[in-house]
């Protein structure tokens, strides 16, 4: 029961961030545009979503392999691919990470190794892409102009640095209470885990490299798709503007982002002075692209042995690790 509350609240949520971002649209201008849509621009941004996914199927198995899994890369690119078809699907926005972690846990990996390594390589993400938004906050001051706007902006950043720097810390705090408490206990454990990934000799600077360029492909994208309406927003604007928008999609409210995605963009357009109507009319056609790539993924869960070893059907809910 409460599950489906739970499911009827982000239906909800996704609906009503979508009435709100639609309201007030001139709907001439989005038809405008979409009508002068240029696919060749929008074909080469769907290429750069599955290089990303090959750069995230880097950073797992790098991570799965300081968890003590040899995970080959071509695994874990079909397992990201899975779970970009989840991600659209399930009704969270990280539905995606627990089909990765049921297929790693299958695949004889164990269940507390596939549970580490998923959460630590999305708690990797999430502070590089705060790392990326404190970068950009210089350009993010010049560039958006409404006040509130800005510190807003610094707000999230500085926020969502304190979060990652905080969980990098906890494997190194000395109070024995926290290895007694079961959330806490594992907390720590992928905290250590985590260190060693960013920290490590051999793994720093590739997961550094790896990390920021996933999010900085994002950006691409969005321009990229940009170009294809002829919409406004130069490369340094979007720059300035997307990984906000991206950081603030991730918060589990609604299905697959949608509408907070589409409400988000045009609150950053209108902050830089941008055409709210280009923000959305972007938008609708990312997700488009990202949930057409995600049905690609489902062809390829459809066709995958991993399916066909489960019978056709996600298995019961995990055990705890």
């Amino acid at each position: 029961m409460r599950k489906t509350l739970l499911l009827f609240a982000k239906i909800f949520a996704s609906a009503a961030l979508l009435y709100l971002a639609l309201r007030g649209i001139d709907f001439g201008q989005v038809k405008s545009r979409l009508s002068h849509i240029n696919i060749a621009w929008v074909m080469l941004a769907a290429a750069v979503a599955l290089f990303q996914l090959w750069l995230g199927a880097i950073r797992w198995r790098d991570v799965t392999r300081v968890c003590g899994t040899e995970l080959p890369l071509g695994r874990a690119f079909r397992y990201n691919f899975i779970g970009a078809f989840f991600n659209q699907t399930l009704p969270s926005a990280i539905g995606g990470d627990a089909v990765r972690l049921m297929l790693l846990g299958r695949s004889g990996a164990g269940w507390r190794t596939a549970t580490y390594s998923v959460f630590i390589d999305r708690a990797i993400g999430l502070i590089a892409l705060a790392v990326l938004v404190l970068a950009s906050l210089p350009l993010s001051w010049q560039l958006i102009l409404d006040e509130k706007g800005r510190y807003a902006v610094a707000i999230l950043g500085l926020g969502s640095i304190a979060a990652g720097v905080g969980f990098l810390l906890l494997a190194h705090l000395p109070w024995a209470w926290l290895d007694t408490w079961f959330p806490t206990r594992h907390l720590r454990a992928c905290s250590a885990i985590a260190n060693q990934v960013v920290f490590g000799r051999r793994t720093a600077v590739r997961i550094a490299v790896v990390s920021i360029s996933i999010h900085v492909l994002a950006v691409v994208m969005v321009w990229l798709i940009a170009q294809s309406i002829v919409a406004a927003g130069q490369p340094a604007q979007l720059f300035a503007l997307v990984p906000p928008v991206m950081l603030i999609t991730m918060l589990p409210i609604s299905i697959a982002g949608w509408g907070l995605r589409e409400a988000t963009m045009m609150v950053a357009f209108g902050y830089a002075g941008l055409p709210q109507a280009d923000g959305l009319t972007v938008s609708l056609l990312f997700g488009t692209m990202i949930f057409a790539i995600g049905a690609a993924g489902g062809l390829v869960w459809i066709l995958s042995s991993e399916k066909a070893a489960a019978g056709g059907a996600l298995p019961e809910p995990l055990p705890e690790p």
